[in-house]
């Protein structure tokens, strides 16, 4: 015990360790997670041991979380503020404004003091963040004295651990198990129904598997019916959607071959393009043939970012149309990229502005093809300016302070750099060629800064904690139970009876205006699709943005 009051940094690691494993354990679809695993490992210890973290530390480690995800919400928030997802907003406004009210409700109905009000908030509504802004907003409270401020502070992570338990358990059974019982739908059933009525085709694919029929395919042909055709004409036969790459004749191969080279009998032809599409043209040309050595040709593969303003909102087809440099090249998309989701690149898909291309063609093709529609990302190295820029910047917005009817409200640190964290992460997703923050590694930072200042909170909150529980035990886990049923239920019958919102989808939005993301890994487990993560995105993303501001604003109503 005193090695580890010497050397606090031991017993920050021991936290993370020992919580991480805690919360891999499972109880049905319920997991703790890693992040209330280690809440509860650090109150143990810190009771135990009385360990002393600098308040630095937090500061740091959380303004690092809250700027990445921030960043990495940015693309899709910024998206997703249009008529359009008008309706999953609504959701998200539902969710906020129930549980400022519940929270209130609950501090005035039994005199809570701030900081456990704050944390019945933060833990039913499980966002983590929340104990971050909250805990920042309590410690600048002029009224309270430094051992009061320690003492709220310490109400938050325990009040958030207890509540958090409670409405982690609900809303995965509501959401995965209720829910599709009131709705009156086979969960697995209406998200297929939807997912064919949408695209018309299958589920994505997993991150370990791959197609076993790739849309784009090379294929050999022996020319029998092609006799006599020139290689343009082959091409223009098929819409010059399949290009010919290379021609064998005898000895000789050519790589590729001019537009006007008149194809004989018995030359072997190598052609590039969709599969459905290289079939067709097989028709033309004459029998396929097993892969031919020396015929064969590199392709190369780039990600381009769309910045053209005259390509935003045209299919992929009218795109090639367009662009003949598509069809000269040999240049394929195979792949669009939109906010961190994956689209199908049919003919028929609409590409818009920051969409990254993923295009296969031949290396003098790609080049020219990739001036005039984009450029080429670069997102293979963190750049540290960018990143510290917005860190900065955050810091700064954070110490603006407005006054609210006599009340003084700012951002503080986590809401500042939650609102640099969206402008930079959009901004960088306009043109991708600066400002790269690669998604591993800004998931690694999110999920670091997020653990090490919960495991401070948690080390530092320990002596508070057995005190307030025996003060509040029975309304804790009342209050996580009912700020998940309330908000929740209302918006299931604002989502249908008002708002229309496609069943599956509703069930994704529901568990994502709670942020919880163990709900919709059930969600998605019942229903064996990916569709309710269509409407777990866009009402995450908000909540991600919107709950963490309920803290400061909770914060100042309660301190004035």
């Amino acid at each position: 015990m005193g090695v580890l009051r010497d050397h606090p940094e031991l017993a920050l690691f021991l936290c993370l360790s020992a919580g991480y494993l805690l919360g891999k354990l499972r109880v049905g679809p319920i997991t703790l997670g890693g992040i209330c695993g280690t809440l509860i490992v650090a109150l143990l210890l810190g009771a135990w041991t009385k360990v002393v973290i600098s308040d630095d530390v937090k500061t740091i480690f959380f303004a690092i979380f809250i700027f990445s995800l921030g960043y990495l919400a940015g693309p899709q928030f910024f998206a997703n503020l249009n008529r359009k997802s008008l309706r999953f907003f609504t959701l998200c406004l539902i969710e906020v404004v129930c549980v400022v009210g519940i929270a209130l409700g609950l501090a005035k109905a039994f005199d809570l003091d701030v900081g456990t009000a704050a944390g019945i908030l933060a833990g039913a509504a499980t966002e983590s963040a929340v104990v971050g802004t909250a805990t920042e907003a309590i410690g600048k409270l002029s009224d309270l004295t430094q051992q009061q401020i320690t003492e709220y502070q310490g109400h938050v992570a325990t009040a958030y651990t207890v509540c958090y338990l409670f409405g982690l358990v609900t809303i995965v059974i509501y959401t995965s198990q209720i829910m599709p019982m009131l709705l009156r739908i086979n969960l697995r059933d209406a998200s297929r129904a939807l997912w064919e009525k949408m695209r018309g085709s299958g589920g994505g694919l997993e991150p370990d598997e791959r197609e076993a029929l790739p849309g784009m395919v090379g294929r050999t042909f022996l020319v029998t019916l092609a006799d006599g055709a020139t290689v343009s004409q082959v091409e223009r036969q098929n819409g010059s959607r399949v290009t010919v790459e290379a021609v064998k004749r005898g000895t000789k191969v050519l790589t590729p071959p001019p537009p006007d080279f008149e194809l004989t009998l018995s030359d072997l032809v190598l052609m590039v393009g969709r599969r459905s599409n290289i079939i067709d043209a097989g028709r033309h040309v004459g029998p396929e043939t097993p892969a031919i050595p020396g015929l064969d040709t590199p392709l190369a593969t780039t990600q381009v970012s769309l910045t053209d303003k005259a390509a935003a909102g045209k299919s992929i087809d009218t795109l090639t149309k367009e662009h003949p440099e598509f069809s000269s090249g040999g240049v394929y998309v195979t792949d669009v990229l939109r906010n961190e989701q994956h689209l199908p690149a049919t003919p028929e898909t609409v590409v818009q502005r920051g969409d990254v291309l993923t295009l296969v063609g031949a290396r003098s093709g790609l080049g020219k093809l990739a001036a005039k529609v984009g450029a080429t990302v670069k997102n293979d190295a963190t750049d540290f300016i960018y990143l510290g820029l917005g860190i900065v910047c955050g810091s700064l917005i954070g110490q603006i302070s407005v006054k609210f009817g006599g009340v003084p409200m700012s951002l503080g640190t986590g809401g500042g750099c939650l609102v640099s964290g969206l402008l930079f992460g959009w901004f960088r997703s306009r043109t991708q060629t600066f400002g790269a923050f690669p998604p591993q590694a800004a998931t690694t930072l999110k999920d670091m800064g997020l653990a090490i200042f919960i495991a401070c909170t948690g080390l530092v909150s320990g002596p508070q904690a057995w005190p307030l529980l025996k003060e509040y035990g029975a309304l804790l886990p009342f209050a996580g139970i009912a700020m998940v049923l309330v908000p929740a239920t209302i918006s299931l019958i604002v989502g249908r009876k008002l708002l229309n919102i496609e069943k599956p989808l509703l069930i994704g939005a529901i568990a994502g205006q709670q942020c919880s993301t163990p709900a919709i890994t059930s969600v998605t487990q019942v229903a064996q699709s990916s569709v309710p993560m269509l409407g777990y995105t866009i009402t995450y993303t908000l909540s991600n943005f919107l709950l963490p501001l309920t803290g400061p604003l909770l914060v100042g109503v309660l301190g004035a």
